[in-house]
């Protein structure tokens, strides 16, 4: 025989995210940010990720066709959360839409909401840190790479040396390793190095891995290595008010966001 149903008191709190609370859409195809987003591990600060919609290979083409798909992976994250902030996490579809149009494309779903994207994230970043020559190290192919440094060029800030390791799948740039991340930097800042020199490195896309080694290149070269993800996370979180330093993880998460 089952049992008469007990009814049980209750209360509630804040929930998960009661400081901060921010959504991300990720591509279909990222297999990064995620897993370096919840080595943050800020007390009550949480990510919520929708996916969207991304062919493997990263083309000009294949990354703008995602401009019209933004409004519908935004609206995934329920507007029932009371989102703090919204992030588009990539950073060459961001540099090819335009940032105005990724606030507006996530606008479209969450009206009014703050929102950033790899791009702008990491102008923002260069400006806190004080930097005005970067070098900058991309997994892109040559068409998809030029307007990232084109992008800070008109944002002010020369781009002295740059390199990519020319691959234009998204599911390959996932598996290249930290190491060859770091020693990808370590040649590009030789480059810079011997022309004029650089303030710090930008690693451009959120599926290339660098948490790992972001700290330790940073006392070695002696600058700010700032990545797609570094940035993006770091923004949303100064855009909501959380000022946290984050051990382990460089200089910018050391800084506040500059007015």
């Amino acid at each position: 025989m089952i049992p008469e149903l007990q009814p049980l008191p209750f209360d509630t709190d804040d929930g998960f995210g009661a400081r901060a609370r921010i959504g991300l859409v990720v591509l279909e195809t990222d297999q990064t940010i995620e897993a370096e987003a919840r080595q943050l591990n800020l007390e009550g600060v949480d990510f919520y990720h929708a996916r969207i919609p991304m062919e493997p290979v990263v083309t000009p083409q294949t990354l703008t066709d995602m401009h019209e798909r933004i409004p519908v992976a935004a609206g995934l994250l329920p507007r029932a959360f009371d989102f703090d902030a919204i992030g588009y996490a990539c950073t060459s579809a961001a540099t090819l839409i335009g940032d105005d149009g990724v606030a507006a494309a996530i606008q479209q779903a969450h009206p009014g909401m703050a929102c950033s994207n790899p791009i702008a994230a990491a102008v923002a970043a260069f400006h806190a840190l004080d930097a005005k020559r970067i070098a900058v190290v991309t997994p892109y192919t040559a068409d998809v790479t030029r307007p990232i440094a084109e992008h800070f060029d008109a944002a002010g800030l020369t781009v002295c040396a740059l390199g990519s390791f020319c691959e234009a799948s998204d599911l390959v740039v996932a598996r290249i390793s930290e190491q060859s991340v770091a020693n990808g930097v370590r040649q590009i800042v030789a480059q810079a190095d011997g022309d004029g020199g650089c303030d710090a490195v930008f690693v451009s896309c959120t599926s290339l891995r660098a948490f790992g080694v972001i700290d330790a290149l940073e006392r070695e070269l002696g600058r700010p290595v700032v990545s797609s993800n570094l940035a993006l996370l770091w923004h949303l979180l100064r855009m909501t008010g959380v000022e946290d330093a984050v051990p382990g993880l460089g200089s910018l998460f050391r800084v506040v966001l500059a007015g």
